[in-house]
């Protein structure tokens, strides 16, 4: 039974009070990032009514895409070394569980 309370912990870090997601010790870093991609949309929407070349745009566009990528790359490394990694630590089933949701978001970051 204990071996069930720590796999269920390991799958569900909300049932631990000592968890915390790895991308907290860089929060600030992160907002300060999304703040800055909010900025892109809303230029590109103003780009848009202001009716500028589509080249222009699409520029924009590929800008704000590369930072998006760059935040994704970096929430899975925070991902990585801290959740799926504790979840192995706590229980080698978890720790398969966490590997597999991990390639899933893996594989939706190379779709898009």
């Amino acid at each position: 039974m204990v071996q069930d309370a720590a796999h269920t912990a390991a799958l569900d870090p909300e049932l631990d009070p000592d968890h915390h997601h790895g991308y907290l010790q860089a929060k600030e870093d992160y907002l300060k990032r999304l703040r800055r991609i909010e900025g892109q949309a809303r230029g590109l929407q103003r780009m848009v009514e202001e009716e500028q070349y589509c080249i222009d745009i699409l520029t924009q566009v590929s800008a704000m895409t590369k930072a998006l990528h760059s935040v994704s790359v970096r929430l899975l490394e925070e991902h990585m070394n801290h959740c799926v990694l504790g979840a192995a630590r706590a229980d080698e089933q978890a720790g398969r569980e966490k590997v597999a949701e991990a390639i899933e978001a893996v594989a939706r970051l190379v779709r898009s």
